[in-house]
């Protein structure tokens, strides 16, 4: 009888522990974040192409619960071209949140549609946002259709300039460039994302340290780090390279300012390859523990009535 008091009092506990663990992720979920003040509402960019079916998907990606909590703002292709002298023709479907943070704060890209974002990753944005002067915000992307992900850099310009930033238009162009090259590299070189955002990366980061004065300092950082990545392009595309990066030292990017962004996305490049790498016999592990959890609790719900 005892046995069968203390077995009834456990799933108590246990239905208890449940329901508060519920009722905690529901507080979690209504819960907003506090605006603030000094940057004003976030904002949330829409790609004109979108349907109002479509727009009204996106926002719940981006969960925008209310409008007047946000500033909505639409990006077109006029604004591909005035921005970053982009095609006029562009169908514009990504779209991004953003929410401005105090200096130092840095900068963290998430892709609330990962399988519809088919080119670009967070590390291919927040480099090319460093690029352009963008270096401390939350920045959400989403699309309701499979997109290469490219057109959402310039609704987060758009964003800038609604909330009264004005970002160097050189730069913003020389980040789009940035952006194509990195897919372009991903795609006919063959490499993996992650290996391209790290080779961009390490070159950045040498370049804030050597500080280099002519293109042939520019071409010899670009040299060391493929070797050292153990990276092999074509001529073609390490000449895009040392092109790309001598127009940025042209522009007099200052990246030395921007050295701790350029390591967290090292650190989450890295963090990223290990778990690619990762040892599948672990996850089996894992797998069969929970199995053995699941029968652990069928088997006790099973007893109480025999």
């Amino acid at each position: 009888m005892l046995k069968r008091l203390s077995k009834i009092a456990l799933v108590f506990i246990l239905s208890l522990c449940l329901g508060m663990n519920s009722v905690a992720k529901a507080a979690n979920d209504d819960s907003e974040e506090a605006i603030n003040e000094k940057f004003g509402l976030p904002i949330v960019v829409y790609g004109e192409t979108l349907t109002a079916e479509q727009k009204e998907e996106v926002k719940k990606l981006l969960n925008v619960k209310d409008s007047s909590m946000v500033e909505e703002i639409t990006v077109t292709a006029k604004d591909l071209v005035r921005l970053i002298d982009g095609d006029p023709r562009s169908r514009m479907f990504s779209s991004a949140k953003i929410t401005r943070k105090e200096k130092g704060e840095g900068l963290v890209i998430t892709q609330v549609t990962p399988g519809n974002i088919t080119e670009v990753t967070d590390e291919m944005y927040a480099n090319a946002l460093l690029t352009a002067g963008i270096e401390d915000a939350n920045v959400e992307v989403a699309s309701p259709v499979k997109v290469t992900g490219h057109s959402a850099l310039v609704g987060i310009y758009k964003a800038y300039e609604v909330g009264g930033e004005e970002l160097d238009k050189d730069r913003m162009e020389v980040a789009n460039e940035e952006l194509g090259l990195a897919t372009k590299l991903a795609e006919r070189e063959g490499m993996d994302d992650e290996k391209v955002s790290e080779l961009l990366t390490e070159i950045k980061k040498a370049i804030a340290e050597q500080n280099p004065a002519t293109k042939e300092d520019v071409e010899k950082i670009v040299e060391e780090q493929l070797k050292t990545l153990k990276i092999e392009l074509s001529p073609e595309d390490r000449q895009l390279l040392i092109d790309l990066f001598e127009k940025m030292r042209s522009l007099n990017i200052d990246f030395d300012k921007v050295k701790k962004q350029l390591n967290d996305i090292t650190k989450d490049i890295r963090d990223k390859m290990k778990e690619v790498v990762g040892d599948e016999g672990f996850w089996q592990s894992v797998g069969d523990f929970f199995k053995k959890i699941f029968q652990a609790i069928g088997d006790f719900f099973k007893g109480l009535f025999d």
